[in-house]
């Protein structure tokens, strides 16, 4: 037997469970071992220390405690229904969020209507209000996102056409001076240019 398997058998030892075989090894080994049969002494003199505690009596308001926090008691239930019915069920996690969400989504639909945190008034959160300022702004975005497509449409058509009139004005003096160069040319050559009349 080595050492670990005393410990493991040393506490049904000091019970008197184990069969006589296992026994007569475990005494064996205290008997050449000096650290193992140390720590069967002290665990023989821990175990008579706990023989000899006196047995305590819990106190009698403890029972009373105990039955008042336990969860779903009926003493407990009548002086906290109303913390169980309205707070408790705001405090679970789930509500918690809920209420964040909702308080965030009014914040975004407030900021959009145009509502300043600082001016809030009770006439403010007037469900009628709040949708028309909300109506007022989307028609108002729908608004100046058409003005914007049609003054873009403008602006690219009129940018064409001034680059079609500066291609133009940029081929006119091309033109003029090859007409200018053919009648200027040589002296058999009698087509007209362009730029002449027959």
């Amino acid at each position: 037997m080595n050492c670990a398997d005393f410990e493991i058998l040393l506490c049904d030892y000091l019970d008197g469970t184990l069969d006589q075989a296992r026994r007569s090894e475990i005494e064996q080994h205290m008997q050449t071992c000096a650290s193992c049969a140390e720590l069967a002494a002290d665990v023989r003199s821990a175990m008579g220390l706990v023989e000899r505690a006196a047995a305590v009596e819990p106190p009698a308001e403890l029972l009373t405690r105990i039955l008042h926090i336990i969860p779903g008691n009926n003493a407990a239930g009548k002086k906290s229904w109303w913390r169980r019915r309205w707070i408790e069920p705001i405090l679970q996690p789930r509500y918690a969020m809920g209420m964040a969400m909702t308080v965030l989504s009014f914040s975004m639909l407030a900021r959009f209507a145009g509502i300043e945190p600082r001016q809030l008034k009770p006439s403010d959160l007037d469900p009628v209000k709040i949708w028309m300022a909300v109506d007022d702004r989307a028609h108002r975005a729908w608004d100046k996102t058409v003005k914007y497509y049609e003054n873009l449409r403008l602006v690219i058509e009129v940018q064409s056409r001034l680059k079609e009139w500066t291609e133009q004005d940029s081929s006119a003096p091309a033109d003029k001076n090859s007409g200018a160069n053919q009648t200027k040319g040589a002296p058999g050559n009698s087509s007209p240019g362009r730029g002449e009349r027959r």
